[in-house]
């Protein structure tokens, strides 16, 4: 095996976000750029040398190139074996999976998530762990650290592999293993979920549909939902992974989803509805007439996880991200468990997950998991909801009003501000921190610290929470998920009890505290809109 030691100049700014590093696609396709990062990631888990490693992605434009780019590195660097899904194909939490049932040492996702994928549109690369989950800070600090300084790598000069046949394939003296994406994945959710009352339910004259957004997803539900539980042939749509996502925006969200949502409003739609994203870590659920807000669905799941076989023992405990809504705490504390309260990111749950703290986890940002993986899981959460769907016999609609006859109502929405100018957006966010005595109406405004209750570990400054007489909260944070400007994320959430009005429209029952936040921050017209470029 020849290794060639090539020269590289660190880039700027490849620091790893909340998932990794995300920039535009060009940027990852400079000469240098991808081999820059990934040599950093290998010298900073010291070395590959005799280790196995996942590698996979979501099928975006030059996910191609980079995998072969990754694997010639990786067998250069001493790699004993790569684990690679056909096709360079692996959904996020498939690849998880592959990490924790093959005992490897880590893996190499290559997603932007939900972000557009193009030429002209996102990239992303990250480095999960051998527990399956995403690097903690610790690690990916350390990742940034060799970008600053780096001046090598390593890789061999050897023609691409054929990805597209399953088995074994020598590169230097490293295996890559070829392996069927699905395969694995759909038989870890055999073992969560009764699959016979899901089979049941759908070919019962239950409709559904699941939306796959020309994504990685689509040949995990054609398989599991089409082929083992049966749904008729066409129940999944946009099925076909595309490198460009079929020209779309691979977010499940109303907005990015709006043919799903117009299909399950309409009198005539399916009585369930589901879509998840580029990598297939989030997800969007509808009944008919009816959206479920991921803080809702968190909740919902708490409550119910009990009836899928593969959460009967009951839960651990229960951990949402900080601006998710409390709807889930009000399950925890009936349910007699603990709930727990990170930064926005799915490596926070990690130690939580691993120390058998909590069952399950979710982010208001359309991701929910447990701890079958160490990643959000968007056809799995699909599959828990037809597991109780199934075993309730009720609708989406009547199990929502059931859930919040029990706990109460929490009215919630993101405001999203995007590719507001960085300065503009750091100076609103400097000086809602600056408020020292908090207006009238107000209990309390705070920046978010936590404290990891397994390792100790403190994150500070990750988000603002502003605290309302009355029960209301909104939460103010910048984004570290997009590639230009800034994005400023207001969560809104105004709770209502049991005995209150729980059907009244979403945004009109937040509209006050929209305005107490606009009066408290002057968002509106520091950020130069009349309002937010999207509403979820």
């Amino acid at each position: 095996m020849d290794v060639k030691i090539k020269p590289v100049t660190p880039f700027d700014g490849q620091k790893p976000g909340t998932s990794g590093l995300r920039k535009k696609t060009r940027v990852f396709m400079e000469p240098g750029y991808v081999e820059a990062f990934v040599q950093s990631i290998f010298n900073a888990i010291d070395g590959c040398q005799g280790k196995t490693l996942v590698v996979g992605g979501d099928g975006r434009y030059f996910n191609a190139e980079a995998i072969q780019t990754i694997l010639r590195m990786a067998a250069a660097n001493g790699a004993a074996r790569c684990i690679v899904g056909q096709g360079g194909l692996l959904s996020t939490p498939a690849a998880s999976n592959l990490i924790r049932q093959r005992g490897t040492d880590g893996g190499l996702i290559l997603s932007a998530s939900h972000n557009p994928g193009g030429i002209d549109e996102d990239f992303g690369l990250k480095y999960n762990i051998s527990n399956g989950g995403p690097a903690p800070e610790g690690v990916t600090a350390a990742i940034f650290e060799q970008t600053k300084t780096l001046s090598e790598y390593k890789t061999l000069e050897t023609p691409d592999l054929d990805l597209t046949a399953l088995g074994e394939a020598e590169l230097g003296d490293m295996v890559v293993e070829i392996v069927d994406p699905v395969t694995d994945y759909a038989a870890l959710m055999e073992t969560l979920f009764d699959f016979d009352a899901i089979r049941t339910l759908l070919t019962s004259g239950f409709t559904m549909k699941f939306d796959a957004m020309h994504a990685v997803t689509g040949p995990y539900a054609k398989a599991i939902l089409e082929g083992t539980l049966g749904a008729p042939a066409g129940t999944v749509l946009n099925g076909e992974p595309s490198v460009d996502f079929g020209k779309g925006h691979p977010d499940p969200n109303p907005i990015w989803a709006k043919p799903l949502v117009d299909m399950v409003m309409a009198p005539d739609g399916p009585d369930f509805a589901a879509a998840s994203d580029g990598d297939g870590d989030r997800n969007m659920i509808l009944g008919k007439g009816v959206y479920v807000t991921p803080s809702d669905s968190l909740a919902v799941l708490a409550a119910n996880a009990h009836l899928a076989p593969g959460y009967a023992r009951g839960l651990a405990g229960v951990a949402r991200s900080m601006p998710t809504s409390r709807a889930a705490d009000r399950v925890a504390q009936k349910l007699g468990i603990e709930a727990y309260e990170t930064p926005t990111g799915w490596k926070f749950f990690g130690n939580l997950l691993d120390a058998g703290k909590a069952t399950l986890c979710g982010e208001e940002s359309a991701g929910t998991g447990s701890d079958h993986v160490r990643e959000k899981d968007g056809l799995w959460a699909v599959l828990l909801w037809l597991n109780i769907l199934a075993v309730r016999k009720m609708s989406v609609a009547e199990i929502l009003m059931d859930h919040w006859k029990t706990y109460g109502r929490d009215y919630y929405s993101r405001h999203d501000y995007e590719a507001v100018d960085a300065g503009v957006a750091n100076a609103i966010m400097d000086d809602l921190k600056a408020i020292e005595t908090p207006p009238e109406g107000i209990e309390k405004i705070d920046s978010f610290s936590y404290t990891d209750p397994v390792d100790g570990s403190v994150s500070e400054n990750q988000g603002m929470r502003v605290y309302f007489e009355g029960g209301a909260r909104a939460v103010m944070r910048l984004s570290g998920t997009g590639t230009e400007g800034a994005t400023i994320r207001l969560y809104l959430e105004q709770y209502t009890p049991a005995d209150g009005d729980l059907g009244i429209e979403t945004q009109e029952a937040l509209t006050p505290l929209v305005e107490a936040i606009d009066a408290l921050t002057n968002l509106k017209t520091r950020s130069g809109r009349d309002g937010p470029d999207v509403m979820t």
